[in-house]
């Protein structure tokens, strides 16, 4: 690894939340606004990074390790492209899970955003989201990841996702951290 990649600091949006929050909905927004503003960034939904079967560890049951290794290759194919901050869409559990993101992405100066939505909303989001054999799982999934989530508190921010559009959710997320001024 250069030198330069070890003295950089990369600041990482890491939006989480449980599932049907809409992670992935304003991680898409959060780079539109980002790419009109002209700032230069990549972006990483990390379940994309982690599909695959047969999975590669029998005990790892979200294939993290695959996952931040393969996270590691694409930043430094987007760093060598010309990015200089991630926005990164993932559940997390734990903080003692941000050191996977700094061991992958050399430099990252860490903002973890948690998205927050009632019950209601979680299982109305699933309902149209998750239409096949996965349903059930996902639907039990984010009542279980709401409540650990209200629970631990592991956020630096809480964004509250009720009655309130992505792009006034994004819009929020970059003012409050300070990535987009207005």
């Amino acid at each position: 690894m250069d030198s330069h990649r070890e003295r950089s600091v990369v600041p990482i949006l890491l939006i989480t939340g449980p599932v049907g929050v809409g992670k992935t909905s304003v991680l898409s927004e959060v780079t539109e606004l980002l790419e009109a503003a002209r700032l230069p960034f990549a972006a990483v939904d990390l379940d994309n990074l982690s599909w695959c079967y047969p999975s590669p560890s029998g005990d790892d049951r979200f294939r993290s390790g695959l996952t931040f290794k393969n996270l590691a290759a694409v930043w430094r194919n987007f760093e060598d492209a010309g990015a200089r901050r991630l926005v990164i869409a993932r559940v997390v559990e734990s903080r003692d899970e941000l050191d996977r993101y700094r061991a992958a992405v050399p430099g990252a100066e860490i903002t973890l955003v948690r998205l927050g939505a009632s019950d209601v909303t979680l299982h109305e989001r699933v309902g149209k989201r998750e239409i096949g054999l996965g349903h059930e799982w996902h639907a039990r999934r984010a009542t279980e990841l709401s409540r650990l989530m209200d629970e631990a508190k592991i956020e630096d921010l809480l964004v509250d996702t009720d009655g309130r559009t992505v792009n006034e959710i994004a819009h929020e997320i970059l003012q409050r951290t300070g990535w987009l001024r207005e």
